[in-house]
Order: C-alpha cells, then structure tokens, then sequence
C-alpha cells in the first residue's frame, strides 16, 4: 500500500502538511491548532502614555516591552500591523513610540472620538483589507480598548486572539473579569512569548538568532541562557583563551 504521505522523488507531503516550511519532514498536522503565519495581523490599540498612568495589573515596563517585542516580530515576519488611538490630542496622550519606531511599515488610523476601535469605519475597513481572518489584539484597556473589538470583531467571523502581557487594565479584578468575557465569547487569550513561539515555529531557520533576541525581552533572563551557552561554547572551543571580561585594553 502506498504511503498517502510520500510523495514522488523521495520529497514528503508532511512539509506542507505541517507548516513548517524548513526542508524537513515533519508530523502531518502539527501546528493545525496554533496561529499561522500567513493569516495574522496584529492590532496594536491605544497604548498611550496618559493611559499607563493608571496601569495596575502588571508593570508598564512588562507592557511595553512585550508590545515593542511584538513590533520587532511583525517586522521579522512581515506581519501587518494597524495601530490606533484614543483621542491622543487628549488626557489619554500619543501613542508609546516604539510600535511605529520598530514596525515602520505599520498602518494608523486615526478615530473620531470613538471609544471602540470597531465602531470606526475606516479601521475595519483597514482590518479587512489585510485579508486577514486572524486577529492578535492588544491595547491599553484590556476591559475596553481590546475586549469591545475583539468582541465585535468575533461576532463578524474573525478568529481572535488578546495579548494580556502586552495589555493593561487599571486592576486586577478588571483583568479577571475581563479574561472570563473573552473565554465565554471564544475570544482566546494569549500570551506574548506564546506568540513567538507559535509563530516562529522552528529554530531551524536563518533568522533563528534574531528570534533568540525577541525572547529576551519578553523574558529578560533567557540573555543570561544565551550568555552562559556562548561562553561555555568558546571555552570549548578556545580552552586556553583568557576571558574577555579579565582582560585589559
């Protein structure tokens, strides 16, 4: 009986199977149930700096690192990005600058005052556009700036997913309450070293060193794996090389 995975000249059915694209044969359906690639656009919603004032579910500096690592992976991937703002001229104030300095080819559209980013024609004319069917939401407040978009945009038929550590809410509770909404609605919470990972797939890729660095801003202790598994290396290599860090210039 013929193998339904094999293919002529020896090449293998389970590469386009899968989704990784590496030249390796990998198990038939693995990765069916995670983001794909071709399919995503992220929405970046109203991270602002009035609204990190009042940010108490997790520390601003966790936010925005997170929210700048996803800005840097949309540009290694090539991943549309829309950002928007609430009322920036405002209280709430201009969105944080390193969305647009490490995503340049991002998209913004300016609202009219609109609380919901759905209720504002010209972006989801803009999400549609993309061709896009799966949406990856975050924003400053995840009770409102995320949670009223993701809802609508669920309801039209989008596949949509919250980045919660690279969102805020003025408590904790906001936050509790928040994820129960989106787990009823079928909006699927997630994180933003989830997103890495889901998205990068496989380490066998030329790009793998820059990925490694994406991991270290959302969990600033893998430098210290790196680090240690470079030096380790080099001594391998150069055992009787004196260390950089006794050396003098």
């Amino acid at each position: 009986m013929t193998d339904p995975t094999s293919a002529p000249n020896g090449a293998n059915k389970t590469q386009s199977s899968n989704g990784i694209r590496d030249g390796i044969a990998h198990a038939p359906g693995g990765g069916d149930a995670l983001l794909h690639l071709d399919d995503v656009v992220f929405l970046l919603l109203d991270h602002q700096a009035g609204l990190f004032q009042v940010v108490k579910d997790i520390s601003v500096a966790e936010l925005r690192a997170n929210t700048a690592m996803l800005a840097k992976l949309a540009t290694l991937l090539k991943i549309p990005v829309i950002t928007t703002a609430s009322v920036p001229e405002g209280p709430n104030g201009p969105l944080m600058p390193e969305i647009h300095q490490f995503a340049p080819h991002s998209v913004h559209v300016p609202r009219k005052g609109e609380v919901n980013a759905w209720d504002n024609e010209l972006f989801v004319k803009t999400v549609r556009e993309t061709g896009k069917k799966t949406l990856i939401i975050a924003g400053v407040w995840t009770s409102v700036c995320v949670m009223f978009p993701a809802l609508d945009a669920k309801a039209a038929g989008f596949k949509v997913y919250t980045v919660i550590d690279a969102s805020g809410d003025p408590s904790e509770m906001a936050s509790r309450t928040t994820l129960a909404r989106f787990t009823q609605a079928g909006v699927v919470p997630i994180s933003a070293n989830a997103v890495l990972c889901e998205l990068q797939r496989t380490w066998n890729r030329p790009d793998a060193a820059e990925i490694a660095q994406l991991y270290t801003m959302v969990a600033p202790n893998y430098a210290a794996v790196m680090e240690s598994y470079d030096r380790a290396r080099e001594v391998a290599l150069h055992p009787h090389a004196p260390a950089p860090e006794l050396t003098h210039q």
